[in-house]
């Protein structure tokens, strides 16, 4: 094994996590996807996985020699050994997934029945579930329920394809007597919005590949500020990822440039639900 190779992945990530910003654009790009598809990674070659990606196999060569490997097979390598373990396995969970209503579509399926799209959608969901049931640690879950509990109120930044769930997340933790305020953008007036937060007051931040730039910009200001973060994002490599005193990552469903909200809408339930019960008492 080369000096300075990640050995298992979670060095992999650590690794990526310092060398982001040093990678180049396109490589940093293979680093998202494979982060956010780990299980693919581990099962597909190198040709299914660049098509997938949007990129070129020599690209993928290119990002495993960037990371110290001698080539593909050998990063692949380290994804197929996070698959052995206490965690699920690749072949346990797709035998949960057999057991729902059809089997998993394969890649490049043709989409033209609206049947088909259902289904693809209901299954991409299911598997996504159970890979936040494995990923999300029950320290970060209960540390950011903590935070919010201790906190005066919370603001909640979420835009485009985030703002589902940001706006079901208002609604949820206002049910539940919590002091809440959605970081809606209305009338240009972000700005204001965000300087209406106290000191004891937290930053709940929803953001995931395509990162939006209003959020970005909207968590790194609340940052500088001194204001407590509470980040739910993709992946380590999350432009937002470091800024959260606690960090929750999901990664979601996909069907071409869709994106499935089910995973991070079961994540805040759960956050907002745990919350209640700590108000109710």
């Amino acid at each position: 094994m080369a000096s300075g190779q990640a050995e298992d992945y979670g060095s992999l990530v650590a690794m990526l996590t310092v060398r982001k910003a040093k990678l180049s654009k396109r490589l940093q790009q293979v680093a998202q996807f494979f982060l956010n598809n780990p299980e693919d990674v581990a099962i597909y070659t190198i040709v299914e996985l660049a098509k997938q990606a949007g990129t070129h196999p020599s690209t993928i060569s290119r990002f495993a020699k960037e990371l110290g490997f001698e080539g593909f097979a050998e990063l692949q390598g380290v994804f197929r050994q996070r698959l052995v373990g206490p965690k699920m396995t690749y072949a346990d969970r797709m035998k949960a997934l057999s057991e729902g209503p059809g089997k998993a579509p394969a890649p490049g399926l043709e989409l033209d029945e609206p049947h088909v799209v259902f289904d693809t959608f209901v299954l991409a969901a299911m598997d996504a579930l159970l890979r936040l049931r494995e990923d999300v640690q029950p320290e970060a879950l209960s540390g950011f329920v903590e935070t919010l509990r201790q906190s005066g109120a919370v603001h909640i930044a979420a835009a485009r394809g985030a703002f589902g769930v940001g706006a079901y997340s208002y609604y949820g933790f206002s049910r539940i007597g919590k002091r809440a305020h959605l970081i809606d953008n209305l009338g240009a007036m972000r700005e204001q919005q965000l300087a209406a937060m106290a000191t004891d007051d937290v930053l709940m931040v929803l953001t995931f590949d395509d990162y939006t730039p209003e959020t970005i910009e909207l968590a790194s200001a609340a940052h500088k500020r001194g204001r407590t973060l509470l980040v739910i994002t993709d992946n380590e490599l999350s432009p937002v990822a470091k800024l959260g005193r606690h960090t929750l990552y999901v990664k979601e469903a996909r069907l071409g440039h869709f994106r499935s909200q089910v995973p991070a809408m079961v994540l805040c339930q759960s956050i907002i639900v745990s919350l209640g019960s700590h108000i109710g008492r």
